[in-house]
């Protein structure tokens, strides 16, 4: 699951993308209203949380321009005003959410998981390809020889390999959808989730494989059987 968190104070950002990750949500934070929606309209996310007073351009126009494309993911507004008034026009402009700072960062985490399983209302918590599968309630591979539980940015990639198996993810598109636009992480933390993720299949005797496809990237497949 992948949230844009549109923040302008730096450690209210720092402090919430933090919060998220620990409960396995890939993050990417903008301290703008125009990066925000660049970011929307070309990035696949699942839920947006937007600040109303930034630069460039307010919460709520962002919000309108992407209910105007047609853009109907999930949508927190974030605001210091808790006047009636307020929530309802950030609720009449298109969001599905409205939290007025201060907040508790337990309340925040439940508001986006909340509007997260609103998103995934049809897609299936518990992937399966072969004879593995993936709780994404729990965050457990399974494979015929147990169970493992996977850590933050190792559970990301696994979800987005078993959503597209035997779809080709280069190690940028990786980088990105995992870690993010804004990580400081070099490439090279990608073969090394890699090679860590191909350790526990093994350890699962699992019969899918994460292959490399030369000078394209990487994919998940069901490995052939021996004839």
């Amino acid at each position: 699951m992948r949230i844009l968190i549109a923040e302008d104070e730096p450690e209210v950002a720092k402090a919430l993308k933090i919060m998220l990750e620990r409960s396995h949500f890939a993050v990417d934070t903008v301290d703008n209203g125009r990066d925000a929606l660049d970011y929307l309209t070309g990035g696949k996310y699942d839920v947006a949380v937007l600040d109303i007073m930034m630069p460039k351009m307010d919460g709520l126009e962002v919000l309108g321009h992407i209910r105007t494309q047609g853009h109907s993911l999930p949508v927190l507004l974030l605001t210091s005003k808790s006047e009636i008034e307020d929530r309802v026009i950030g609720l009449d402009a298109g969001a599905d959410d409205y939290l007025t700072k201060p907040f508790a960062g337990s309340e925040f985490v439940a508001r986006v998981k909340a509007l997260a399983r609103r998103a995934q209302s049809f897609t299936p918590q518990v992937i399966t390809l072969g004879n593995l599968s993936l709780d994404c309630n729990s965050f457990l591979l399974s494979g015929p020889s147990g169970s493992i539980r996977l850590n933050n940015k190792e559970f990301q990639m696994m979800e987005l390999f078993l959503r597209n198996p035997r779809n080709i993810f280069s190690a940028s598109c990786l980088m990105e959808r995992v870690w993010g636009y804004d990580s400081e992480s070099g490439m090279d933390v990608v073969w090394t989730y890699i090679a860590f993720l191909r350790k526990k299949l093994k350890h699962l005797e699992s019969d899918v494989q994460l292959c490399t496809v030369r000078g394209a990237g990487y994919t998940l497949e069901e490995s052939r059987p021996r004839i």
